[in-house]
């Protein structure tokens, strides 16, 4: 199974960091946040990535470009160019990279990723939070319940639009409003193919589409009460941090 991440976006609420790189390389612990992420569905076997760029790509693409090199001890033999590895990077990791467009809304760029993933059912997250959401679980939850799409709801003390849930079933999906139950969308999303029919063009994917799913009584919710953090402020980057540094980060890697 596939696994999306979405890390196109600007990151204007930490521009003091994303004015030079983009927010899903911006480090928790010396390791790009998107790494992370990675490290967290790697966990389970889900080692093919499909990563939609967007804004500073190419600093993304050069990241996966050099990593090899980066992370493995390798000699080089002058007088012939010749590089030799000697202890290899440890991953089984295929990524590919989808250059989505600097200003494409979250909907517009999973469109763009179609060719890629609409052969079956995906996984999909944004590229930052962070979630130690047991996969297994989430899947089968999927499964079990048949509809298009799984959300993991989650309920941090957050500022994020509210998902109303009963019986497991998304009734409704209100972005950034005022929170009533308590639970949102925290990303780490299952979707079948058939997801691709409720998006049209360049538009939040958060927006018409989820809310035409929950219509039609096709976004279940996953409820995770464990750990989830996103990185939206600088607050949260110096919180996750902190965590890391305490050896206390669920996903550290």
């Amino acid at each position: 199974m596939k696994v999306v991440i979405l890390a196109g976006g600007f990151g204007t609420r930490l521009s003091e960091l994303t004015d030079t790189i983009p927010k899903p390389m911006v480090k928790i612990g010396g390791i790009p946040i998107l790494v992370h992420i990675m490290e967290s569905y790697s966990k389970y076997g889900y080692n093919d990535f499909v990563i939609a760029t967007g804004y500073k790509s190419e600093l993304i693409t050069e990241f996966f470009r050099n990593y090899y090199f980066n992370n493995s001890d390798f000699t080089v033999d002058l007088s012939s160019g010749k590089i030799t590895t000697v202890r290899p990077v440890a991953k089984d990791w295929k990524v590919t990279l989808i250059n989505t467009g600097i200003g494409t809304l979250t909907g517009g760029r999973l469109s763009k990723l179609k060719p890629y993933v609409a052969d079956g059912r995906f996984l999909m997250t944004y590229g930052d939070g962070l979630c130690d959401v047991n996969l297994e679980d989430l899947i089968a939850f999927h499964k079990q319940h048949k509809r298009i799409a799984t959300v993991t709801a989650v309920r941090p003390n957050t500022r994020f639009g509210e998902l109303r849930i009963d019986k497991n079933l998304v009734s409704t999906f209100s972005e950034k409003k005022q929170l009533d139950q308590g639970w949102i969308n925290g990303g780490f999303f299952v979707f079948e193919p058939q997801l691709f029919e409720y998006l049209d063009g360049d538009q939040m994917l958060e927006q018409e589409p989820l809310e035409k799913l929950v219509s039609d009584s096709e976004l279940s919710a996953f409820k995770h009460t464990g750990f989830w953090q996103c990185m939206d402020t600088k607050k949260d980057l110096d919180y996750l941090n902190l965590l890391h540094d305490q050896r206390n980060l669920p996903t550290s890697v």
